[in-house]
């Protein structure tokens, strides 16, 4: 069956708990940031920061003021717009989640560009040129063990399992929020892109959320993204057009193992 995260909002209090999880469990760095005046810190998201938490001040009916808080990271799309432009494959999915391979990254920037969610971040440094963002602890789910933000929850916010229960399982709960009051309760993504695995439970209008309600797709002619991306690179020499042809038809034919490897 396939697997997913289901993030109940409602719960969420925003202690950041997953961001450092993140962190810790896939040895990120820490960054230097500043105080904008709000919560959110670091105020976006990096290279170096797969994760963070957003946080939103809306005003209710009655001028009561609502805080919101979001985790930040890769949804994981079934079409994934990151897996369609990637001119040489190393934007995949590894079952039902998106993985970006570092070692087949050449920095073109289309995944960013593509990403109706804007995650995916071009590395610096060490990491210069290589598209970074969430993996979903693949390392981890491979074997057995639940992502280290889920883990990391005090509230049981982030729940990991089968996609199918937690879909039923959040619609309950999105029949209870309603029945409280919150009537904009809403699961999000349950159909969009074809199925996101990182799912949110939502309390109110995706909008509110900096959410798109409807994210499209992104589609481009392979030919011509191949070619610009080798091109911008500059790597025509080094990286024939022919290997990355068989990569991308290796993956197609889902003859592309885990690691990255034919």
């Amino acid at each position: 069956m396939a697997k997913a995260m289901l993030i109940d909002l409602s719960k969420c209090t925003g202690c950041r708990a997953c961001q450092v999880a993140c962190k810790a469990w896939n040895d990120l760095p820490a960054e230097a940031t500043v105080c904008l005046g709000y919560y959110d810190n670091p105020p976006d998201l990096s290279s170096e920061t797969w994760n963070r938490i957003a946080f939103y001040e809306v005003e209710r009916s009655g001028g009561q003021v609502a805080w919101l808080f979001r985790p930040v990271r890769c949804l994981h799309c079934t079409d994934a717009s990151c897996v369609s432009v990637c001119p040489t494959g190393a934007a995949a999915h590894r079952g039902e989640f998106v993985v970006i391979d570092p070692k087949w990254c050449i920095g073109c920037g289309h995944c960013a560009t593509a990403c109706p969610f804007g995650i995916p971040r071009l590395g610096h440094g060490e990491e210069k040129g290589s598209a970074r963002k969430c993996w979903f602890c693949f390392d981890r789910v491979s074997n057995g063990e639940i992502p280290a933000c889920a883990k990391s929850c005090p509230t049981g916010a982030i729940q990991f399992g089968d996609r199918d229960a937690l879909i039923a399982q959040a619609h309950e709960r999105v029949a209870v929020l309603k029945g409280k009051g919150l009537s904009d309760a809403t699961l999000y993504g349950e159909h969009l892109l074809g199925g996101l695995h990182q799912m949110y439970l939502l309390t109110d209008k995706p909008t509110v959320y900096a959410l798109p309600e409807a994210p499209r797709f992104a589609t481009r002619n392979v030919l011509g993204s191949w070619l610009s991306g080798i091109l911008t690179a500059g790597v025509v020499a080094a990286l024939p057009f022919w290997l990355l042809f068989k990569r991308k038809q290796a993956l197609a034919a889902g003859e592309v193992s885990e690691g990255g490897e034919q």
